[in-house]
């Protein structure tokens, strides 16, 4: 008899103790079922952000009845005081290749929820991807002037680039060793597949050579077009973008894809972002092909999904990088981020000598 009391008051006793858990410490609803009135993606603004706002932004809240407002620009800076704060204001932040790389190291991401991002139809290497979310691809590549130089003699490679007795005339670079250190090396006889770790020294003893043809060391992606047009020189390298935007306008202007450097524009959601889940939903959006194929015919910065050039218009096609992936070059950012500050130095030495 005692037993069978003993039993029901212990009954009692924990129904009681789980109703007043129940009050004190309610249940946790899951992230994904408490739907915010907006999110906010951080991008680089511009045309880029008109582009995504047409097509990423807008289907997302079509999707999902959440709406997307901008800010801008990309800051690793305002990242990080963000993510130490705990007062996180992006669900998703655009954030260039090296700045990603130390986010990711620095612990300052989310992982990536690749139950909801499919990333299985980009290129291998990108589709474990745990923290960067690869958003576009572009290319640094080679530009030259059709009415200076006409086919069949044309430059096609970097050995060509520097050769100013075949293709004489003023050249312009980007006023960085990235990119150009490579190209020089791939002028010099390097293979595309052995370019890393990059011969430094070589390099510059290549760059000596072409020094005296540069007539322009641009710092912005429209000052490295825009000389070429105004003809201040004759050969040049640019992003490929901005190649494209006066080709497509008319411009005497032909991309040589030959050597060119890949890199990618990415997304990352912010470590402690209180919308992390919508932000995922967003990358799902932002990596599905035939919302990748409408912003490539858009920008020229096609998205890394493979599939995507179904959705792309073969008329714009042959000015993507992702056309010539087998003929460029991934810029190894891991090799950048460990030696680029010594490889700068050297280089705002050497500019100026």
């Amino acid at each position: 008899m005692n037993t069978k009391r003993s039993l029901r008051s212990s009954w009692r006793l924990g129904v009681v103790a789980a109703v007043v858990g129940m009050a004190l410490f309610p249940a946790a609803q899951p992230l994904a079922q408490t739907k915010p009135a907006q999110i906010v993606i951080n991008d680089s603004g511009g045309d880029m952000q008109k582009a995504m706002r047409n097509i990423f932004y807008g289907e997302f809240e079509k999707r999902n009845g959440v709406k997307v407002v901008n800010t801008s620009p990309p800051d690793l800076g305002k990242l990080k005081a963000m993510v130490e704060s705990g007062n996180v204001e992006w669900a998703v932040t655009e954030i260039s290749g090296e700045d990603a790389l130390r986010a990711e190291q620095s612990g300052l991401l989310e992982p990536l929820d690749l139950k909801i991002i499919d990333l299985s139809k980009f290129p291998q290497h990108l589709q474990n991807r745990k923290f960067v979310f690869p958003k576009s691809v572009y290319s640094t590549v080679m530009g030259y002037r059709t009415d200076v130089f006409k086919a069949p003699s044309v430059p096609q490679t970097w050995a060509d680039f520097w050769n100013t007795q075949k293709f004489p005339g003023p050249r312009a670079m980007q006023n960085s060793p990235v990119d150009n250190l490579e190209f020089a090396l791939l002028a010099d006889g390097v293979p595309l597949d052995k370019l890393y770790p990059l011969d430094v020294d070589r390099a510059f003893r290549k760059m000596d050579a072409i020094k005296k043809n540069v007539a322009v060391w641009w710092t912005t992606g429209a000052q490295s077009a825009q000389v070429l047009i105004d003809k201040e020189v004759v050969m040049g390298t640019a992003w490929n973008g901005r190649y494209y935007n006066l080709i497509k306008d008319g411009a005497p202007i032909v991309i040589e894809w030959n050597g060119g450097a890949i890199k990618e524009s990415a997304f990352a959601i912010p470590k402690g972002a209180k919308d992390a889940v919508w932000g995922q939903r967003f990358l799902a959006v932002a990596a599905d092909a035939q919302m990748q194929g409408q912003y490539a015919n858009v920008i020229g910065y096609p998205g890394l999904n493979l599939e995507a050039i179904k959705y792309t218009d073969p008329k714009i096609a042959p000015y993507l990088p992702t056309t010539y992936l087998t003929k460029q070059f991934w810029t190894d950012l891991n090799w950048w981020n460990e030696n680029g500050a010594k490889v700068k130095e050297r280089w705002a030495r050497w500019i100026l000598q």
